[in-house]
């Protein structure tokens, strides 16, 4: 869900679990693994996948809605492995209700029902019908209580090829990297490097462990490195951490202006949530309201614990 973003601008009014006048997924192959990017390098509400392929099984990393259009390689598959639980990373389930689901323990929940997934986002009550609306509309979601819960460090062997969780949360408390050693790739998820930056605005979401998590990533060892929004395959590490150093660095730049935001003088929460942090005052969606507040109310909390920020009968200013 990195993708409720601005560079998403909005959702489109039909979309897409059925929407085969779109051009056929891009491939790229890995030895045995097909790296599948979706509509626009994966950009929402679509995302990027990969089609897993051993010996004894095949698997999905992801079932975006591209999924519904790469055909037999991904509807014989009989295990997807879900990075993470949001809507865009799902909308192909559907196609396969036969097939095993694995997802995080701690992203469970989400997965498992529509209130799960309504509490792990943590939208209003007067944003969620709208919400699952469009849910079912735009992504064919499909909770699936049968999934089985993985751990952090889980190896999926599939027959000769091995896929292990890297659990990374902040953009989910579940969030997680796989690892395929043999090739040397990492599928990264929704720590998508993309220009909009960092996505936390969950209810499960977390601005401390999603420092800590690109801190680890920093160190991770792989060759090729997959995202699951815009930036697509990285084979050149320089350039992969150049990225990521531009990513992490957005999260002091919204730390900044938000005490820009502050400069005048005391502010309340619904005042600094109209004027936005992290959306344009002009980007216009059902989460938008929800998702500002959760963000801007995680950076209050660490510039007040820095001794930044101060607040004091509901209002907030700097100290």
């Amino acid at each position: 869900m990195t993708g409720r973003r601005a560079a998403a601008q909005s959702l489109p009014i039909m979309a897409q679990p059925l929407a085969q006048d779109l051009p056929p997924p891009t491939r790229h192959v890995f030895g045995p693994i097909t790296v599948i990017l979706g509509h626009k390098s994966g950009k929402y509400p679509d995302a990027n996948m990969m089609v897993v392929t051993g010996r004894d099984s095949r698997a999905a990393v992801d079932a975006p809605l591209c999924s519904n259009r790469v055909g037999a390689d991904f509807d014989g598959c009989d295990l997807v492995i879900l990075s993470h639980v949001h809507e865009d990373h799902m909308a192909g389930l559907h196609r396969l209700p036969q097939a095993a689901v694995a997802v995080h323990r701690l992203d469970w929940p989400a997965a498992a029902s529509w209130e799960g997934y309504r509490d792990a986002l943590g939208l209003s009550e007067a944003v969620w019908p709208a919400m699952r609306k469009k849910l079912a509309a735009e992504f064919a979601f499909t909770p699936r209580a049968d999934a089985a819960p993985y751990e952090d460090g889980h190896v999926f062997d599939l027959g000769g090829v091995r896929l292990t969780a890297m659990l990374l949360p902040g953009h989910t408390a579940g969030h997680c990297a796989l690892i395929e050693e043999t090739q040397g790739l990492a599928f990264i998820a929704d720590i998508d490097l993309s220009g909009f930056g960092p996505y936390y605005g969950d209810a499960t979401s977390s601005l401390q462990d999603f420092r800590s998590s690109l801190e680890r990533l920093e160190s991770l060892d792989a060759r090729t490195i997959v995202t699951g929004h815009h930036r697509g395959i990285y084979t050149d590490r320089a350039r992969f951490l150049a990225d990521l150093k531009a990513y992490r660095d957005k999260l002091d730049a919204r730390d900044d202006k938000l005490l820009a935001m502050l400069a005048d003088g005391p502010r309340s929460m619904a005042s600094l949530v109209a004027e936005r942090l992290i959306y344009p005052p002009d980007y216009e969606e059902l989460w938008v309201e929800d998702v500002e507040r959760r963000t801007i109310e995680q950076h209050l909390a660490a510039l007040a614990a820095e001794g930044r920020v101060v607040a004091e009968n509901g209002l907030w200013s700097r100290a």
